[in-house]
């Protein structure tokens, strides 16, 4: 489904992130990870992106199965990074080939078997060229195309450390042809409503999602920390995960942290929430019974939620 058929369907849309295993057998594991969610009926679920052969190829094989053997909508990362416009064009031709409608469209990081990658060899050098890309490919085949989302950094972007030009960025990807924005992660909701604050502001009109990741251990926090440079951890979290006795406890404090976060968003009227699962969707599924959203489809969308 075009994301902009889910936004008009959903009020408030529910979505969650994984990202492609390094081997066979852990894609076929994640697959039907993947596929018992499909009793949460989520929005919809997507992919993250490596420009590396293996990785990538992994991305296009999972996104296409979930597509072809799910009922559930698949949203791919494409990056811009590494890529020649023709390659571009071939990935977007076997989404379009598989009936997929969406992707994030991203800058990207260098894969770290190619840490000497020159990047002025890449088509686009930047996340806004690859929409504008995107966008008008779709324009020049007819129809919607495909349904474009990028990332917001509510805390802002590690290498940008202008906020003012930040939101300059933000709006430029936006008017390139963007449909949605899903956040990188927060953990104080504050951080996330000055955010969408300033993009009301600067005339960002388009659906925010707020990005969720529920802390599981103490090392898995310390490797959510390196990878989300510039996100930081309240002291409140930090001094209730520093009590925990084991990992387990732990578990415990990140879903109830990350279910405070969801209700108060709810509660704040946020467009949609993003789960970053990080392959686990055991914290994602209970911090969806905490909400009180799996029950049916009326209660996932409607009333008791919205009403929160």
């Amino acid at each position: 489904m075009h994301i902009r058929d889910i936004f008009e369907r959903d009020p408030i849309t529910f979505s969650f992130e994984f990202f492609p295993p390094r081997s066979d057998e852990a894609s076929a594991q994640l697959f039907e990870t993947i596929a018992h969610l499909e009793r949460l009926k989520p929005s919809f679920v997507s992919v993250t992106y490596g420009a590396g052969g293996s990785t990538r190829e992994r991305t296009h094989d999972l996104i296409v199965r979930i597509q072809r053997e799910t009922k559930l909508t698949a949203v791919s990362h494409l990056t811009s990074v590494c890529h020649s416009r023709a390659e571009l064009e071939a990935i977007l031709d076997r989404y379009a080939a598989s009936g997929i409608e969406n992707v994030l469209a991203l800058r990207g990081d260098l894969p770290r078997d190619r840490p000497d990658h020159d990047r002025s060899r890449d088509a686009f050098q930047y996340a806004e060229q690859l929409v504008r890309f995107i966008r008008e490919r779709g324009q020049a085949e007819g129809g919607r195309g495909f349904g474009i989302g990028v990332a917001g950094f509510p805390e802002g972007h590690p290498e940008c450390p202008n906020r003012l030009k930040e939101m300059d960025y933000l709006k430029r990807k936006v008017d390139a042809g963007a449909d949605f924005i899903i956040t990188q992660l927060f953990f104080d909701n504050h951080d996330f409503y000055d955010f969408r604050e300033r993009c009301e502001l600067a005339g960002i009109r388009v659906p925010i999602l707020a990005g969720i990741m529920p802390i599981t251990s103490k090392a898995g926090m310390m490797r959510m920390f390196e990878l989300a440079l510039g996100s930081r951890c309240p002291a409140a979290l930090l001094r209730a995960v520093e009590r925990c006795a084991d990992d387990a406890a732990v578990a415990r404090v990140g879903i109830h942290w990350a279910t405070e976060q969801c209700g108060k968003l709810l509660d704040n009227q946020v467009r949609g929430i993003h789960f970053y699962t990080l392959n686990r969707s055991d914290a994602t599924r209970q911090i969806y019974e905490n909400l009180g959203v799996v029950d049916s489809d009326g209660l996932r969308r409607g009333s008791a939620v919205a009403q929160r």
